[in-house]
């Protein structure tokens, strides 16, 4: 009685087992097809070789005013707490500036500034006057602009869809042309005109047709999409490059730094780059970082440096000013001309010495010279420009013709017309201010200029700019008659060097 009733009872038991297992069986094929054959979502990271090179990292500055300054002040002193920048540690001489009030209105004025130098670390100035007063609610701002450049690797084959640039903005005021705290400022980059300043190029060309490019702002960043026709294959190396290349206006403005930065760590901020099917469906993605951080002001003075050399003229062969030199020739040394014994009259004695110049000087530099009297016997003085041997001095060369002076220069090329002068030769450049061979001359010369009688020193030998090394032979020449007076004669001839700075 018992089997008899159990038997109904496993039958039905049966029929419910079979009827479980095929319905596991069609829910696992229905469940697998919506897994792995419904359009996916790409994990990050899909898209390789991704990176955002910026044309400057630096980040912006923005910093409190301090002090209230009137019109004309060059002076501003910053506020030390509660605004992203509370030192000039990443302002720079020649940054532009401008100061904007606390509702950031623009620039005052419609002006910015340009840094003259950092005084300390919460004062500087700027080159010219301020126009409009500041107060100590005003901000300020520099701007550091940068273009993207992104490039990516794609891993699929895309038919018909975009290409989405994602770059970090800020909640509010994302386009206000003042830098942001949490993100990238727009600046004058608009809808209608990224697709001027906005660029694609592929490796081996991308072989697929771009349309109109478009920049949105949505939950805190700024998009870039560039949709395109035609297949966008897998392997190509693409770079999506966004900013004008000259004007910053047209670039992305970078951040000021963000709440709790630390100078000298980088703020890092995520770029994401996405490859959609025409219907925004994300076909690949990954993510790119960039670090922005101060700028590191590289310094170096370097002094202001003229060298001047006087070197003794010994050569015993050549020419010198168009004179013959021999081992008998008068040698000189850095600090003498010596003559010697004059033993013969009427006849011309000539010694040189070398000077070099060296300088870094802007304006170059001029060598002048003079000296403290004509020569006088036993260093007697020789009053007046004219003096001569009736008051025991050799007097200066007036030349062939009477007319040379200190400034004047003639030709003297007969012995028998007496004197001290001096000519000049080049040994390299032209900064000689005469030379003894103008004017087709012999040996054109000038007088020495005579301090005792009233002469300023002369030029004889300059340049405007820098020189590493400028050479110049001073020619000096003397003759003397027979009714020289006999004796010891001598003066003192001063060379002096200036740079011009």
């Amino acid at each position: 009685m018992v089997l008899t009733k159990r038997k109904p009872k496993s039958r039905f038991l049966k029929y419910l087992t079979t009827k479980f297992i095929l319905f596991i069986f069609i829910f696992s094929q229905l469940l697998y097809l919506f897994l792995f054959n419904s359009p996916r979502i790409a994990d990050s990271g899909n898209l390789t070789t991704v990176y955002d090179t910026l044309s400057n990292p630096r980040l912006s500055y923005v910093a409190g005013v301090a002090t209230a300054a009137g019109t004309g002040t060059t002076i501003v002193d910053i506020d030390t707490t509660g605004n992203p920048d509370v030192n000039t540690n990443n302002l720079f001489p020649k940054d532009s500036v401008c100061f904007a009030d606390a509702g950031l209105n623009g620039c005052k004025g419609n002006t910015s500034y340009t840094v003259a130098s950092i005084i300390d670390a919460d004062t500087f100035a700027i080159s010219s006057g301020l126009i409009q007063a500041l107060e100590t609610t005003d901000y300020v701002i520099a701007t550091q602009s940068a273009v993207h450049s992104v490039n990516f690797t794609t891993v699929s084959d895309v038919n018909g869809g975009k290409i989405k640039v994602k770059i970090p903005a800020a909640s509010a005021n994302y386009n206000d042309g003042f830098p942001d705290q949490t993100g990238f400022d727009s600046n004058l980059l608009t809808n209608s005109n990224i697709g001027t300043y906005t660029s694609i190029t592929c490796s081996g060309g991308c072989g697929v047709t771009f349309g109109t490019i478009t920049l949105t702002y949505s939950n805190g960043q700024h998009i870039i999409t560039i949709p395109f026709t035609g297949t966008l294959a897998a392997g190509k190396q693409v770079t999506v490059t966004i900013g004008s290349s000259s004007d910053t206006r047209y670039q992305f403005i970078n951040p000021a730094p963000a709440v709790g930065h630390n100078q000298g760590t980088a703020d890092i901020y995520t770029i994401t780059v996405e490859e959609t099917d025409s219907l925004d469906n994300v076909i690949d993605a990954t993510d790119a970082k960039v670090a922005l951080i101060e700028g590191v002001l590289v310094s170096a003075t370097v002094e202001e440096t003229i060298q001047f050399f006087v070197r003794a003229g010994t050569a015993d062969s050549g020419t010198i000013c168009g004179v013959s030199r021999t081992a008998t020739s008068i040698d000189t040394t850095s600090t003498a001309i010596p003559f010697g014994s004059i033993v013969s009259t009427d006849t011309f004695y000539d010694a040189y010495q070398e000077l070099e110049v060296r300088t870094n000087a802007s304006s170059g530099y001029v060598v002048t010279i003079e000296q403290n009297d004509q020569m006088g016997k036993d260093g007697t003085v020789c009053t007046g420009a004219s003096a001569g041997e009736a008051q025991n001095c050799i007097p200066d060369t007036t030349c062939d013709d009477g007319t040379c002076t200190e400034t004047t220069s003639a030709n003297w090329a007969t012995a028998t017309n007496n004197g001290l002068g001096y000519s000049l030769e080049n040994i390299t450049g032209t900064d000689a201010t005469f030379t003894y061979n103008e004017s087709a001359r012999t040996f054109s010369a000038k007088q020495l200029p005579d301090q005792e009688a009233g002469e300023s020193k002369q030029n004889i030998m300059s340049k405007s700019s820098p020189t590493s090394s400028s050479k110049v032979n001073v020619c000096y020449r003397l003759s003397v008659s027979v009714t020289q007076p006999a004796g010891y004669y001598y003066n003192k001839v001063k060379y002096t060097a200036t740079a011009k700075f």
